[in-house]
């Protein structure tokens, strides 16, 4: 047959994402991927100066989306079908790109791990994250803050004249366009993969990608290398043997404890990269690419019951566990490399079934068994072939899309249309949407509007890189100016001057009609990062109290109401910041404004704990966790749940709450 594109909608069990958090995120969320500073500068020289580059002080210009919870119900998605005689892609446009499902027609094997559910979880930079399949991880150290979101998608011709599925979108943390080609040669046994990233900008810009994939967790990995640089939750980088190391084969990813990543050193540089997922028969997965993309990765959950938990948390129980073969720009996961200005990178990958003698793949001369495996590679998919494919990708890349078949965000279009950049084969072109429409008028007229866009006078996302700071800087001032202002201002680390733009939002013209929260959140912010935790708690409650009452509640959230985002997030860190002062009470009372359905929710059930074990009341926060809640936006290597009942009991921490991903020992 030949290659085709088709719309179809896949219906899974899915938890909604939920709505944004309304407040700017000024801090980021705690993020793993990151190495213990006291121990770089034992690290080679080039890897150092990777792990340093322009490391994210905060998650601007994005949202956090941490308003998913855990109850999952039958929901439809949009999909997009990549079919050839071999092979059928399923890909979720809305979600990511996501590479859903990839499966061998021939033999009717799945070669990924797919998800039965959808399910959000706190893994992405900006929070919401769900596992399986193959996924773009663009941005920054950490699975981006795309990974639920909708990417632009059209049909463009193939190099080989049939049809291939583009995907493109706006990385919004670094200013970088993307996209992501991805087509099946006619009867091919190998989806193939154009990446290519664009720094369309005067200077150069940090860059950071992996493509991560799913794999099931029996499966053994194999890759040729004999070295990997090990990191843990306990955030050290070290140089351990692979596959052997401390008395268990790393290559069967349930061989380890806890959780881990082992990123591959190469045997030979100059070969091509690869690695490979093979069951007990030999059967699996081998991922490739040409030579620009050479980091390879293993990612294990472990043996351990915080990797268990994890699996179960992340999928249905019972569905088997899995592990992620990676591939990336460098050495390691942790790294940026500089993409020069005006400049670009591109690559091509390919994935697709593989088969090695099961005496070879599992044997234990783990020399043997990479060598049997790549050569197997080479007799699939010679590496001529992909250089082959490489070169006729080439020319293709700037071509127009045919027809569009789903759409992105209009961020891009916004950022094309303010430095009228040209950015051929990704057309940027859409309308501006109720988040961008004031930064068009700013554009436009040189002003924002008076007035605040969203429900709850939301002033919605701040533009933050120099250019919008510049327009900013000359607008008009106002409150909302103002504030924007000081958001930019934040980002750049001129924290002085944004401490002054938040001031002048509260007290400039036009700002007793306006909405204070804003400000007085940010100022609560500043407070709490300058350690001085009584002004920060009193800010926190003028603005929660400002925000009530512009919604005619004072007293706290009407039952009767929909609960509001806005509410929620306020509280949650109202409250922690009036803990943090020794202020019980006010916390207490800070609590009690909430809507009842957000206090059953389980972030807010562990905050009640919080608040109870401030009031001394021990054991009525230990009938909390008796009681059972589920905290949903759990972050990755959080240890907020163990730690809170190691406040509570002297009993082992039950295995509901065990999501501890690091030994013991370490923490």
């Amino acid at each position: 047959m030949a290659t085709t594109i088709r719309h179809d909608r896949l219906t899974l069990p899915a938890a909604p994402l939920g709505a944004a958090n309304p407040l700017a995120p000024l801090r980021p969320l705690d993020e793993t991927h990151v190495v213990d500073p006291a121990t770089v500068p034992g690290l080679p020289p080039e890897m150092a100066r990777g792990l340093t580059r322009a490391p994210l002080t905060s998650l601007l210009p994005t949202r956090v989306l941490d308003g998913y919870e855990r109850r999952r119900v039958p929901t439809t998605l949009p999909a997009l079908v990549l079919e050839n005689s071999r092979l059928r892609a399923t890909v979720l446009p809305g979600l990511g790109g996501r590479v859903h499902s990839l499966l061998h027609k021939p033999t009717g094997r799945e070669l990924l791990h797919r998800n039965p559910v959808f399910q959000p979880a706190g893994f992405a930079l900006n929070g919401a994250w769900y596992s399986g399949g193959i996924e773009w991880n663009i941005g920054a150290t950490g699975h981006s803050t795309l990974s639920c979101a909708p990417l632009h998608a059209a049909r463009v011709p193939a190099p080989d004249g049939g049809e291939m599925l583009r995907l493109w979108e706006w990385e919004r943390l670094r200013d970088l366009p993307f996209q992501v080609d991805l087509w099946l040669p006619e009867d091919s046994d190998f989806l193939l993969v154009g990446v290519r990233v664009r720094n369309p900008h005067l200077t150069p810009a940090p860059l950071h990608w992996w493509s991560n994939t799913a794999v099931p967790e029996e499966h053994r990995v194999l890759t040729p290398a004999d070295t990997a640089w090990h990191f843990g939750y306990e955030r050290r980088l070290r140089r351990v043997p692979f596959p052997h190391h401390e008395g268990a084969d790393r290559s069967h990813p349930a061989g380890s404890h806890h959780p881990a990543d082992y990123f591959h050193e190469p045997r030979d540089p100059a070969a091509r990269p690869w690695i490979a997922a093979l069951d007990r028969a030999g059967h699996g997965l081998a991922q490739t690419s040409t030579g620009e993309l050479p980091g390879r990765k293993l990612f294990v959950w472990g043996s351990g019951p915080g990797g268990r938990r994890w699996q179960d948390w992340l999928t249905e129980p019972g569905t088997g566990g899995y592990a992620e073969i990676q591939a990336g720009l460098a050495r390691t996961q942790l790294e940026h490399v500089a993409l020069p200005a005006g400049s670009q990178t591109a690559w091509l990958e390919a994935y697709g079934p593989l088969h090695v003698d099961p005496g070879a793949a599992h044997g234990p001369d783990w020399n043997a068994a990479t060598t049997a495996t790549g050569a197997a590679l080479d007799r699939a998919l010679p590496g001529e072939e992909l250089a082959a494919a490489r070169e006729a990708w080439d020319a293709v890349a700037d071509e127009p899309p045919l027809e569009r078949l789903a759409t992105g965000s209009a961020w891009g279009a916004l950022e094309v249309r303010r430095a009228a950049l040209d950015l051929p084969g990704t057309p940027f072109d859409d309308a501006p949407g109720p988040e961008q429409r004031p930064w068009a008028a700013l554009l436009d007229t040189g002003a924002l509007p008076d007035e605040a866009p969203g429900p709850d006078e939301d002033p919605g996302p701040t533009l933050v890189s120099p250019a919008w700071r510049d327009l900013l800087e000359t607008a008009p001032p106002g409150p909302l100016t103002e504030y924007h202002l000081g958001v930019a201002q934040w980002h750049a680390s001129d924290r002085a001057q944004a401490v002054r733009s938040w001031e002048r939002a509260l007290s400039g013209t036009g700002a007793a009609g306006s909405a204070r929260w804003p400000a007085l959140r940010a100022l609560a912010v500043a407070d709490t990062e300058a350690r001085h935790p009584v002004r920060a708690a009193e800010r926190y409650e003028e603005a929660l109290t400002d925000a009530l009452a512009r919604r005619g509640t004072p007293a706290g959230e009407d039952p009767a109401d929909e609960p509001s985002p806005l509410v929620a997030a306020l509280v949650r860190e109202a409250v922690s910041a009036l803990l943090a002062a020794d202020r019980p009470g006010a916390a207490r009372a800070a609590y009690g404004r909430l809507h009842p359905a957000t206090r059953d929710r389980g972030r807010f059930r562990l905050l009640e704990a919080h608040v109870l074990l401030a009031e001394g009341e021990r054991e009525a926060a230990a009938a909390v966790f008796t009681d059972g809640f589920e905290v949903a936006d759990l972050r990755e290597g959080d240890e907020v749940l163990s730690e809170t009942w190691s406040r509570l009991s002297d009993e082992p921490l039950p295995a509901a709450y065990d999501f501890r991903m690091r030994p013991a020992a370490n923490g």
